[in-house]
């Protein structure tokens, strides 16, 4: 038996990359896993959502809800990149992202809150990045963005606290999916930039999907009762470390 035996859980942008690396761990320790994307995403229950728009995501939350009966964790994933300097970056960029990685989440979880309110072990986890607190190279627009989704977990978790539901978020560094690896090809050299990329962590390598996966499932626990409000971050010591070579 495990502790996510018998719930629900929703993951957005489950069908690659971190988000896939997540619904994979959950079904594997027994959750029931609904993946909300703008493709399909085999093997788990799959309903085509767009988190930029509200009306998809009403539509697909209250399809999980019918099929399942219940919805106990959200996980916040969805998201896209924007490389640029502000001046490199269009109002039309602005809006795009902002929507997607910002309001996107907040139209997940309050679609979900109704379900949450009635769930024993309620939990959202919101996907962030170190970028949120620490000034990166020609990622205005990116960075933006996450310190947002920092602010609203903090908001989020201190508004439905007294309701039961737990809200916390994961700040990876860089990690090595097929994301990251499109986002490479846009540079002059995608080389230097991998290998700058992976020389930017302590330990000399991008961050897997598997361990902020991990990440997720202990924030995601019932186990993990009283913890809320929290950042977690996952970035191979780049936030802290300051290692000589």
């Amino acid at each position: 038996m495990s502790e996510f035996d018998g719930l629900v859980a929703v993951v957005t942008g489950g069908a690659s990359g971190i988000g896939k690396a997540v619904a994979t761990r959950l079904a594997e320790q027994g959750a029931t896993v609904a993946v909300l994307d703008v493709q399909p995403a085999e093997p788990f229950a799959s309903f085509v959502a767009d988190v930029g728009d509200r009306a998809s995501v009403d539509a697909a939350i209250s399809a999980v809800a019918a099929r399942f009966g219940r919805i106990d964790i959200v996980v916040n994933n969805a998201g896209i990149s924007a490389v640029g300097t502000v001046e490199e970056t269009s109002d039309e960029d602005w809006a795009r992202v902002l929507n997607i990685n910002v309001t996107g989440m907040a139209r997940v979880t309050a679609a979900a809150l109704p379900w949450l309110r009635r769930s024993p072990s309620a939990s959202v986890v919101n996907l962030c990045s170190i970028a949120a607190l620490n000034g990166l190279p020609r990622r205005a627009l990116y960075s933006a963005s996450n310190g947002a989704v920092l602010g609203l977990t903090y908001a989020m978790a201190t508004d439905h606290v007294g309701e039961g539901i737990r809200v916390n978020c994961v700040s990876p560094d860089t990690v090595a999916t097929d994301f990251v690896e499109r986002m490479l090809a846009g540079f002059e050299d995608p080389d230097a930039e991998r290998a700058a990329l992976n020389a930017r962590q302590a330990t000399g390598r991008m961050v897997t999907p598997g361990e902020v996966a991990g990440a997720v499932l202990y924030l995601a626990s019932p186990l993990s009762g009283s913890t809320t409000g929290t950042a977690l971050e996952v970035d191979g010591g780049v936030s802290h470390l300051r290692t000589r070579r």
